[in-house]
């Protein structure tokens, strides 16, 4: 029973890490990614499709993104949709291709994206917060219903604690190797 909730929690905790990841993947650093453009949907048949479904997706050079729709239809949509999603580059669309130029990151531009960072970072922190409470509070139930011994209870209540903080360390950790690929030049 403790087990099981024990499992819940470290599942939560494990997609929390998953979605810090994916949400740091949308975070510019100084060269070109195709993760950037995993959010961005295009209107396509009449819905919205991701563009990496819709089209191959090549990186010539560092700075350069090359969109190549299966369709070439699709591409008055994809390139409305970059344009829309405000990634803070211009589609260049020649009528067969969309090409993105990333320019270099000034320092300013690159301590907001640090500040972004960092505000998932704490998002992340917050869920794991919030997935340990969930789980003592479950931990209480068993006491108050099921006759727990309370020092299962405490031994429980620890071992989420150690789990919780383990989980705080990866966020860290992944925050700080994101900020060196963000500030490096």
């Amino acid at each position: 029973m403790i087990d099981d909730i024990k499992n819940k929690a470290e599942e939560r905790m494990k997609g929390v890490i998953n979605s810090l990841n994916d949400n740091f993947a949308t975070v510019r650093t100084g060269r070109a990614s195709a993760l950037i453009l995993d959010r961005v949907k295009a209107e396509y048949y009449g819905t919205l499709t991701p563009i990496n479904q819709m089209a191959a997706i090549k990186t010539p050079d560092a700075h350069t993104l090359v969109i190549e729709p299966w369709d070439k239809s699709a591409l008055g949509s994809i390139d409305h949709a970059i344009q829309q999603a405000n990634l803070g580059v211009a589609p260049n669309n020649d009528g067969s291709v969309i090409r993105l130029s990333f320019p270099p990151l000034t320092e300013e531009r690159r301590k907001e994206f640090v500040k972004e960072c960092r505000g998932y970072a704490e998002e992340a922190r917050i869920a794991v917060r919030n997935a340990r409470r969930d789980a003592n509070s479950d931990v209480e139930k068993m006491v108050k219903n099921d006759n727990l011994p309370e020092d299962d209870q405490r031994r429980a209540e620890a071992d989420i604690q150690k789990m919780t903080d383990s989980y705080i360390a990866k966020i860290d950790e992944h925050l700080k190797k994101k900020e060196a690929e963000v500030m490096e030049i």
